[in-house]
């Protein structure tokens, strides 16, 4: 794999030609993050620094397509990256072989590879305050699948890595 300085150089090349989907689809080729279900990145309205958008749209059981900004990569790029492996695990989610039909449990999972990186490895972390914004999100879709759960106890000993986390960016 290029260094990740070499990513980057492409990365605001692709960006300065206005190429977001072109530079969407080389990150995760890169990066090693698209997944067979994937169908095609499609462009959304401009983001705000305070409000990126990015959404995974598709039937269950089909390709997904996952919109994003088209300003995408005007932000910092491992937040970006962050966004898009996140997609990436919706994408996951609802393929045929894979399906995760409650809502709060997809977004668990995600924001807790946000954190780990258990299924992306190559994905850099953001900055601490994206990581605790990230582990926060985890927790909030961890108490919204109802206390004491089925989903609850699944997800019990992950849970504990967020709130470890936390603690220790806290530090």
């Amino acid at each position: 794999m290029k260094s990740f300085e070499e990513i980057l150089q492409t990365v605001h090349t692709y960006h300065e030609l206005g190429e977001t989907i072109a530079c969407a689809n080389y990150v995760i080729e890169t990066f090693g993050i698209k997944h067979p279900n994937f169908g095609s990145f499609e462009l959304r309205e401009k983001a705000e620094p305070k409000f990126i958008l990015m959404t995974t749209e598709g039937e269950f059981g089909k390709p997904q397509i996952i919109r994003i900004p088209e300003n995408t990569f005007a932000f910092e790029f491992k937040l970006m990256l962050n966004l898009i492996a996140h997609e990436m695990i919706h994408v996951a989610q609802k393929a045929p072989e894979t399906l995760v039909m409650d809502k709060n449990e997809r977004e668990w999972q995600a924001y807790y590879e946000m954190l780990f990186h258990k299924t992306f490895p190559h994905i850099p972390s953001p900055a601490d305050d994206k990581q605790l914004f990230f582990a926060n999100k985890a927790l909030e879709y961890y108490k919204r699948m109802g206390e004491g759960s089925t989903l609850q106890e699944k997800y019990a000993q992950q849970k504990k890595e967020v709130e470890d986390f936390v603690v220790s960016l806290s530090q």
